[in-house]
């Protein structure tokens, strides 16, 4: 394992990142011990979660993902030995995480709320990283990187930049978190965050969490030089598009236990162009003798702008053979061959 500075902050963090959204789901709290222990084990120190997890998002398992890891922490004794990153949700119509049914948004009094139950389910006193999981504002589309923009109103209530920095900083004063990040968020609004920052001597964004693969490259577009120019890097989220370029769901499969099975999501996936593009893909793993997994993790894990990939599995198998990744370098062959697909094909899957 390798690690890597966390913006400017003073923490390493390993290039792989365990990310836990399927606990309290997919995977059982002893499973998703298992998984932290087996992580640990292979030099992992970098663990993510959200209050909105466990994904499918619904009202009854809401928290319970990061209170499997509370749990775990109790147990282990270790929390000094692992940084800990966690989300508030951002403007949602979903209204079953504040206590008064409110909906989602990145006002004073929700984040505070936010952060005390997080810390709670999380049987720890600090949050390493604090994240804004998605803008409070309206934005074209979730991920707010797409490859069309189309016109969206602005909320009436939305809550600025500034004012969101200054809850954050409240919260890093009284010592409840140490730093900040962004998630699914644009370059406009990730430089909007930098220069408030600076102006007002307000907490500065130390990482930006969106989805990056070979099927999703659009970081690479005006966010990659802001990470490299601000130290705002990325942690990257669906490396292996949600399982689709594993190569499981291949030709429509539909593997039992798998998210596309169970709840029929993963249309980000299945757009035009993208099959033909998953093809390309584990065609090149197969030609160079790779796992397709590790191949496209690899991939992530040798951008200059990229800070640690996040991975997520609910077998022990495939968890250590992401993990494994990290050996895995990829020739100038396969990497030429790999832009010569996304030259043809592009981001089917922004």
């Amino acid at each position: 394992m390798d690690y890597r500075r966390l913006g400017r902050t003073d923490l390493d963090v390993s290039s792989i990142c365990l990310g836990t959204m399927t606990y309290g789901e997919q995977n059982t709290e002893k499973e998703g011990h298992a998984q932290m222990d087996v992580s640990v084990g292979h030099g992992v120190n970098f663990f993510d979660t959200a209050e909105l997890y466990p994904i499918m998002p619904n009202r009854e398992t809401q928290g319970r993902t990061e209170r499997i890891i509370g749990s775990w922490f109790k147990a282990r004794g270790n929390r000094d030995k692992i940084v800990l990153a966690t989300k508030v949700v951002g403007r949602t119509e979903m209204d079953w995480f504040r206590e008064d049914g409110s909906l989602g948004r990145l006002t004073r009094n929700q984040i505070e709320e936010a952060v005390n139950r997080s810390l709670k389910n999380l049987q720890t006193d600090y949050i390493d990283l604090y994240q804004l999981h998605w803008p409070d504002r309206n934005v074209s589309g979730f991920g707010s990187n797409l490859t069309r923009w189309a016109d969206v109103d602005p909320a009436e209530d939305e809550n600025s930049i500034e004012s969101t920095l200054e809850v954050l900083q409240d919260l890093v004063k009284a010592g409840k978190i140490r730093h900040v990040g962004l998630s699914n968020e644009s370059a406009w609004g990730t430089m909007r965050y930098v220069a408030a920052a600076e102006r007002y001597g307000l907490p500065r964004v130390v990482s930006i969490q969106n989805a990056y693969s070979l099927l999703n490259r659009t970081f690479e577009v005006n966010l990659a030089e802001i990470a490299l120019r601000e130290n705002v890097g990325l942690l990257a989220y669906s490396a292996l598009a949600q399982g689709y370029l594993t190569g499981k769901y291949k030709d429509g499969a539909r593997p039992a236990g798998a998210r596309k099975t169970l709840f029929d999501r993963l249309q980000r996936y299945e757009k035009p162009g993208a099959a033909e593009a998953i093809n390309d893909y584990l065609e090149i793993a197969k030609g160079a003798g790779l796992d397709p997994s590790q191949m496209a993790i690899s991939f992530a894990l040798s951008k200059s702008f990229m800070t640690s990939v996040i991975i997520g599995a609910t077998s022990q198998k495939q968890l250590v053979a992401d993990l494994e990744a990290v050996d895995v370098k990829l020739d100038a062959d396969v990497l030429e061959k790999i832009d010569l697909v996304h030259q043809m094909r592009g981001n089917p899957s922004p």
